[in-house]
């Protein structure tokens, strides 16, 4: 059934011979596709955060309360990160509930490990989605750019292991430093930490800019950037 499968499907699912194995099951079945479905979510979600009640004309309000930009800020990204990471925590038992049913050789606490790089990759593109929102003119453009770049980060992934001339460009990419199923049973804590590293440097640069932004009422749209405003 395996060998019937095109190339060029099973180039987006990872290396589908080792699907005997626990981490190429999990990695063609969960890993290669699911950061993808939940992103989605994420970089709305964080797009929103703040784009979103602006837009409303709700955000002001917000802030006229003893509150600080620096606390509604990291706040609402806090209870973000909390809710993806509720998400992935209820998909993880959904597997290890079963797991004693099956003969894979793998523990649920190694199972969980496998949900750490997800969580670091969607991470990142929500920091992204959340910075993107202080320079566009509206959230829902923020969280269409962002998903678009996670789409296509997604799409060269696979396209790459078909043009090896793909592979530098990939390499750019955080899809580079994305582990699937192989972190279920040899965690690598350097791409893992890259990538949260990467977040925490968008997220303060998204941080100084909410802080220096002038709050527009609802249904404003404006350039942020001075120039492009004059324009």
């Amino acid at each position: 059934m395996l060998a019937s499968y095109p190339p060029a499907l099973m180039a987006f699912f990872g290396d589908v011979m080792t699907m005997n194995t626990p981490q190429g099951y999990f990695g063609v079945y969960y890993a290669s596709y699911m950061p993808l479905i939940v992103g989605i979510f994420v970089c709305s979600a964080a797009a929103g955060l703040l784009a979103g009640d602006e837009e409303r004309g709700t955000l002001d309000l917000a802030l006229a309360h003893p509150v600080g930009r620096t606390a509604l800020f990291w706040g609402r990204w806090l209870a973000l990160m909390v809710a993806t990471g509720l998400i992935l925590l209820l998909a993880w038992l959904g597997w290890a509930v079963t797991l004693p049913f099956t003969d894979f050789d793998v523990s649920a606490v190694n199972l969980l490990l496998g949900y750490l790089p997800m969580w670091a990759m969607l991470g990142l593109f929500g920091a992204l989605a959340l910075l993107l929102s202080m320079v566009l003119p509206s959230a829902r453009l923020a969280a269409t750019t962002a998903g678009a770049l996670l789409v296509g980060n997604w799409l060269l992934s696979g396209l790459a292991a078909l043009n090896d001339n793909l592979q530098l460009a990939l390499d750019l990419t955080p899809w580079a430093l994305f582990q699937g199923g192989e972190a279920i049973v040899a965690l690598a804590w350097g791409p893992l930490l890259a990538l949260k590293g990467s977040a925490v440097a968008l997220l303060a640069l998204a941080w100084w800019l909410f802080l220096r932004r002038d709050i527009r009422v609802g249904g404003e749209r404006s350039w942020s950037l001075r120039g492009l405003r004059r324009a």
